[in-house]
């Protein structure tokens, strides 16, 4: 999360702060720390500046420090709302709470509401929506299926997923945890309904019943997928589709958080997690999925399906014929 413009309070603390941010966007980290300690010397209980000297000393290769600096924000901030914790995480330092990481996650995307569709498109290349929307569609052409009686958008964010999706579904339900999101999104009128809230706490109330269940760039917030995906086939008709992204990575490790703040998945992990909660695959393709820092992220996109019902049905012979349920979507 940018913290540069969260003030300490104190104007001259902030003109060292800013000009320690002037010094790291001229390449000089190093310098950039030492005037942040400085200014942090008079400002001690400054949560965001700890931050932000964090940054400068991790990127001055003085990672002992920037720790440091790290762990005293968390003291500073125990909800976890700018990301120290998170940032130990990643470094091996302590586990992240989830209430920490469902804080940073809300305020970083509340940070970036007003400009996210500009940052994501033009400056990250972000074409998963696109991609996604393409491997369900052919799906859905070798499924037989036209469209979808109700669908939900998971992390809905600004509505790209769902401006792909409308057409396809006759009833649309977004769900972001993000307030600020949400309200910028209704502004497009894309969705039936909108709702801020937790993904999982909002798969898991009751009465929720879906079609389509789509999460384009989500999961890269979230470090543990099985729960998720028991709580989506709970939600899905039998029939439905369940379509994503993962950031994704080699390793041996199901997750692994990233110096960036974002979880990476493995497949093989992904794949096996899909089967234990009664999913089928139909999609699975690896793409470039957007660029940061100037350099490819790969990711992994998946279309499964929650195979429909066969029903035992007496007959008066006594025996046993089974048959098909008809199909949740719309033919």
């Amino acid at each position: 999360m940018t913290t540069s413009f969260l003030s300490s309070g104190d104007l001259i603390v902030d003109r060292r702060a800013q000009y320690a941010q002037m010094l790291a966007e001229a390449g000089d980290f190093a310098a950039a720390a030492d005037l942040m300690d400085q200014a942090l010397a008079d400002a001690p209980d400054w949560a965001a500046g700890w931050m932000m000297a964090g940054g400068f000393h991790l990127k001055a290769e003085a990672l002992g420090s920037a720790i440091t600096a790290w762990q005293r924000a968390a003291e500073l901030d125990p909800a976890g709302t700018l990301g120290a914790q998170m940032h130990l995480a990643a470094h091996g330092i302590t586990e992240v709470e989830p209430e920490a990481q469902a804080a940073y996650v809300e305020a970083l995307f509340d940070q970036y509401a007003d400009h996210f569709e500009e940052a994501l498109l033009q400056k990250l290349d972000y074409v998963v929506p696109g991609r996604l929307a393409g491997l369900i569609e052919g799906a859905m052409a070798r499924a037989g299926i036209e469209g979808f009686a109700r669908g939900i958008d998971l992390g809905c964010g600004t509505g790209l997923m769902g401006e792909r999706l409308r057409q396809r579904v006759s009833h649309l339900t977004g769900v972001d945890l993000s307030a600020a999101m949400v309200s910028e999104t209704a502004r497009k009128g894309l969705y039936d309904a909108l709702e801020q809230g937790e993904l999982l706490a909002f798969l898991q109330q009751e009465g929720r019943m879906a079609d389509l269940v789509t999460a384009a760039d989500v999961f890269m917030y979230c470090p543990a997928l099985p729960p998720i995906f028991a709580a989506v086939h709970g939600v899905l008709r039998d029939g439905g589709m369940f379509a994503f992204s993962v950031e994704s990575h080699a390793g041996e490790e199901e997750q692994m958080l990233q110096a960036s703040l974002r979880y990476a998945h493995n497949g093989d992990a992904i794949k096996r997690a899909l089967a234990d909660a009664g999913f089928e695959i139909v999609e699975d393709a690896e793409a470039v999925i957007r660029q940061d820092g100037g350099q490819p992220v790969m990711g992994r996109l998946f279309v499964a399906r929650k195979p429909e019902a066969v029903i035992s049905k007496a007959v008066e012979m006594g025996e046993a014929e089974a048959v098909e349920a008809p199909a949740s979507v719309l033919h």
